[in-house]
């Protein structure tokens, strides 16, 4: 039984290799999905479309670079593809990323859409912030004077 499993894992990790090759010669992939550690807190889509925008905030990802396939990303992240079709849906709904026939998915970026990702991340860790100071019952000037305090040194 240990000698399939093993067998196995070489073929994943064979039909891995083979899928990068492939992209290296028809585009530039610049995304890798296999750092991408997902947890139960939120839904597995919402996950990847975050570290999508992640990756676009930290100009690790422009536009016209290419997305791996839906199934390419179910493999690599161990998915459903459904999942994997969702967060593109999403991602092509929200308007950065586009996918054209057998061209396959791009990043599409606009001033808008930059503006947005920035907004709503920026947002969405502030939110977090908060609730951790609202946790251990830090009033509004407190976190305003540690703030002011803080800022300088970082």
């Amino acid at each position: 039984m240990t000698k399939y499993i093993k067998i196995f894992d070489l073929t994943y990790t064979i039909i891995k290799c083979i899928m990068t090759i492939i992209h290296q010669g028809g585009g530039r992939i610049v995304i890798d999905f296999s750092n991408l550690k997902l947890n139960n807190k939120m839904p597995v889509y919402i996950q990847i479309t975050q570290f999508v925008k992640k990756e676009i905030l930290l100009n690790n990802l422009q536009s016209g670079d290419i997305l791996p396939s839906r199934r390419e990303l179910a493999a690599t992240l161990e998915i459903n593809p459904n999942t994997a079709q969702k967060a593109f849906r999403l991602m092509e709904k929200e308007g950065y990323v586009i996918t054209s026939g057998n061209e396959g998915s791009k990043i599409h970026l606009t001033t808008d859409s930059l503006n947005n990702i920035e907004n709503e991340l920026t947002k969405e860790m502030v939110k977090t912030f908060i609730l951790s100071a609202k946790d251990i019952h830090l009033e509004y000037p407190q976190v305003i004077r540690l703030l002011k305090d803080m800022w300088d040194e970082v």
